[in-house]
């Protein structure tokens, strides 16, 4: 993985070369991502699906963040990345049926990682059930379920926790129901205006405005 070759641009969002993607993460180049939100509807709510990461990832280890992410690769276009939800979740939907939000750049710092990405984002209806997905393992462990109303207000600071219903990996690959309480810190640190952008995109499609 980290010898894969990444598109990288400059301030202005024009393209000035490839490099492999360890170079690119530790020199802080701007790379092009794919993110892809899976939500459903109950009753008049929006609920937004989580997926959370592998406790042994390089990055926000067992944190939740968006429901399928990955990479394009040098010379690829964002509708190559719906091979992450494949991939990732074992669902296979056609490009033509996410809907755009936009590129939102987001920006992340870590050990010796300065992640600059323009994130080309999509949302996509999906109801269906948890145990149809087949997650990849060694990236995935879990997939949550957060009422959306519920997730703005917790980044608002109107309060400090709410609940999360899926299933979660045991050691042994079984897949066991849980429901959680979570807070800010169980989330992957994206910028404030990226969750900001994809959470009012989701209030659009009939949540609270």
């Amino acid at each position: 993985m980290l010898g894969e070759k990444l598109d990288i641009y400059d301030e202005q969002g024009r393209h000035i070369g490839v490099k492999p993607r360890s170079e690119v993460h530790r020199a802080g180049d701007w790379h092009q991502t794919f993110h892809c939100w899976l939500y459903r509807r109950a009753g008049e709510q929006i609920h937004l699906l989580f997926q959370k990461r592998h406790p042994e990832k390089d990055t926000c280890p067992n944190l939740l963040d968006i429901t399928s992410a990955g990479h394009l690769l040098a010379g690829e276009r964002p509708e190559d990345g719906v091979r992450e939800l494949a991939e990732e979740l074992g669902l296979h939907i056609a490009y033509e049926a996410l809907a755009p939000v936009g590129v939102i750049r987001d920006v992340m710092t870590g050990p010796q990682i300065v992640d600059k990405e323009m994130c080309h984002v999509f949302l996509c209806e999906c109801d269906q059930p948890l145990s149809d997905y087949k997650l990849q393992e060694e990236e995935v462990v879990g997939l949550l379920w957060v009422e959306l109303d519920e997730i703005v207000d917790l980044f608002a600071g109107k309060t400090t926790s709410i609940q999360a219903s899926g299933f979660l990996l045991q050691e042994d690959g079984a897949a066991r129901d849980c429901a959680l309480e979570v807070g800010l810190s169980d989330f992957v640190a994206h910028e404030p205006h990226y969750y900001h952008q994809v959470f009012t995109a989701l209030q659009l499609r009939g949540g609270r405005a």
